[in-house]
Order: C-alpha cells, then sequence, then structure tokens
C-alpha cells in the first residue's frame, strides 16, 4: 500500500500496472523462447546442426519442423514486441487522486499511444455514497480443492456504480485492506461497509 502523497485536503494512490518484475521476467523469457526457435528455424533451413538434432536434417534443406518453428519464433518476436512496448509505455498504470478542496476524485491511467493516451475519469465527492469491502472466494484447483480468501475495495458511487481501488494481484493482507479503506472512508467521510 504505497502512499505517493498524503496532506490535510488532498490524497494520491500510485497505481503500478505494467512495470512489474513478473511483467519484465515474462517478456524476458518469451523473447529468449522465441529466439531460441529461430535458431532452431534457421539452423533447420542451413541443414546445420547448431542444435542437438537428428542426421536426418541433411537431407531437406527446409523441413516442416522448421517452417513451423519459424512460425512460432516470429509469432513469439511480436509478443515480445507486444510485451516491452506495453512496459515501455507503462501501460495501465496512473494515480488515484483524492481531492476535497475541489470535492473531487481523480483516477487517472496511462492508455496505449494515440489520440486518447491519457485516460482519466472525475467523480464529485457528492456521489459517493460508501467504501466497501467485498470478500470472495477463489477456487485453487482441480487437483488441490483449496479455497483462498481475497478482499477487494471498492468506491460506491450514485452514478458509476462500484470502482474497484484494490485488486486481488496487489496481495494486500487483510490488515492492510482494512487499513486502506478505513483511512478512504475517514478521509472522504462516507461510511465503511464490510
Amino acid at each position: 500500500m504505497n502512499i505517493i502523497l498524503r496532506l490535510e485536503h488532498i490524497r494520491v494512490d500510485p497505481i503500478i500496472e505494467s512495470r512489474k518484475i513478473s511483467n519484465f521476467f515474462w517478456a524476458f523469457i518469451v523473447l529468449l523462447g522465441s529466439l531460441g526457435l529461430l535458431l532452431v528455424a534457421i539452423s533447420s533451413y542451413l541443414g546445420m546442426d547448431y542444435l542437438i538434432l537428428s542426421e536426418k536434417i541433411y537431407d531437406f534443406p527446409f523441413i516442416p519442423q522448421g517452417a513451423t518453428m519459424s512460425f512460432y519464433g516470429i509469432a513469439g518476436i511480436f509478443i515480445c514486441f507486444y510485451l516491452w512496448f506495453t512496459i515501455l509505455w507503462d501501460v495501465g498504470s496512473g494515480y488515484d487522486i483524492f481531492n476535497k478542496k475541489d470535492k473531487v476524485v481523480c483516477f487517472f491511467r496511462w492508455g496505449f499511444p494515440g489520440k486518447n493516451r491519457c485516460i482519466i475519469l472525475r467523480v464529485p465527492m457528492k456521489e459517493i455514497q460508501s467504501i466497501r469491502i467485498i470478500t470472495g472466494v477463489q477456487e485453487g484447483g482441480i487437483f488441490t480443492r483449496t479455497f483462498t480468501y481475497y478482499s477487494i475495495v471498492y468506491m460506491e458511487t450514485m452514478e458509476q456504480g462500484f470502482i474497484p481501488l484494490t485488486r486481488i494481484e496487489d496481495n494486500l493482507t487483510p490488515l492492510e485492506i482494512a487499513q486502506k479503506a478505513g483511512e478512504l472512508a475517514i478521509f472522504l467521510g462516507v461510511p465503511l461497509l464490510y
């Protein structure tokens, strides 16, 4: 729960979306996998044994497996470009700004480059009805039969309905969820419902 700015009349919560360590990890893994597939396709085309391949590779200048490997390698490169550009442009990240002086809550997010790169949602504070903590159950898997309980903090408004303020991926403890919801309810002067 990172708060970048907390004053008497304003509170700014940062949202980190695409520049997570896991996104860097998967972009790097996809890059290595697609380059490996392209290396296998090129070695198949040239008839060289760069990797541990069977001796039958020398009989055909470009075997169907090489064509398949090159297709998957090129597709992997495109996916890798998408992942790295998403990280570079910081898509999905932004700020939640709670401003009591202007009596507005502003949700600011970055999108993909273009005309609508900056996404802003403004909610007047008079429309905010409550802050809610909603708990759900997520099944762990078919083989484990475990259940995981998660909680999400929502801001209930008259016009937009429920606006999520936290996500499951944030991995916040129940104490951090309750602390964030309580601080926001006190800051906005609205009830906290569970």
